[in-house]
């Protein structure tokens, strides 16, 4: 019950990811294990480094982080780029979610993102809060040069904000900046509407990669690392303690990263 293309793993309503088959960094799928770390796979293939990868004796923070947004906005671009610094000009539709990792190196801390990219198609809505519950980061994405896809992303902001965590890192993406002569939605104006819900902003290019590492850079740096925090399956039943190199006290959450960056 799912596709995939080059180890990217598209899941469906009917493959519904939880704790329980996540195991030593492998999806397990019908009593099979197939490696989910496209970083990993990618290392002994001849693949783009990946942009920041874990430092010897960093500390490494896991956190689970949403795309959302209207379909063909370019959520699976951006992921693309970002994990695998690729784009496509054809790019399919997601179907359900996609499940990623990747991560970017902030002084003495790793940070993992646990990333699902969610299918925007309207048939997929109610599907979307499986995979923002217990979610630390969010990114909401909208296309410039389609007004409509604007307002459904506030729309998704305002749901997040209902509905997601309480401390949730949101932040907004206008993506296509490339084709910025075809713009239907002004900086200016989403940058304002950003400003007033306290969310991170950025006009981003998958195609050109402007600003794609920079607005996941921003987004791990506002994460609370000093806080438990855990990166949670499709079920959204966070882990408590996302140190991965030392496991947590009993009896109390795990402290991750001693400090704040």
């Amino acid at each position: 019950m799912f596709s995939y293309t080059t180890r990217k793993y598209r899941i469906s309503f009917a493959t519904l990811i939880s704790e329980t088959n996540i195991k030593n960094s492998q999806l397990k799928i019908k009593g099979k294990y197939f490696d989910w770390n496209l970083n990993r796979s990618m290392a002994g293939r001849g693949g783009p480094a990946r942009p920041n990868g874990p430092a010897a004796g960093n500390k490494i923070c896991q956190f689970k982080l949403v795309l959302l947004g209207e379909s063909a906005v370019g959520k699976s671009s951006l992921v693309l780029r970002f994990v695998k610094g690729q784009f496509q000009e054809y790019q399919e539709s997601t179907i359900g979610a996609a499940f990623l990792t990747q991560t970017v190196c902030l002084d003495d801390t790793t940070v993992k993102f646990e990333i699902w990219d969610t299918a925007g198609q309207e048939r997929y809505h109610s599907l979307a809060p499986m995979y923002y519950r217990g979610a630390q980061a969010a990114i909401v994405v909208y296309d410039i040069t389609n007004r409509d896809t604007f307002t459904r992303a506030k729309n998704w902001v305002k749901e997040l904000q209902r509905q997601a965590s309480p401390n949730i890192v949101i932040a907004l993406a206008g993506n296509k900046a490339d084709v910025a002569n075809k713009r239907a939605v002004d900086l200016q104006e989403a940058q304002a509407y950003a400003d007033d819900n306290s969310l991170l902003f950025m006009e981003t290019s998958a195609k050109t990669a402007m600003n794609v590492n920079e607005i996941f850079m921003a987004i791990a740096k506002k994460l609370p690392k000093n806080e438990a925090q855990g990166a949670a399956g499709a079920g959204g039943r966070a882990r408590a303690g996302v140190d991965l190199q030392e496991p947590a006290p009993q009896g109390r959450s795990g402290q991750c990263c001693g400090g704040s960056t």
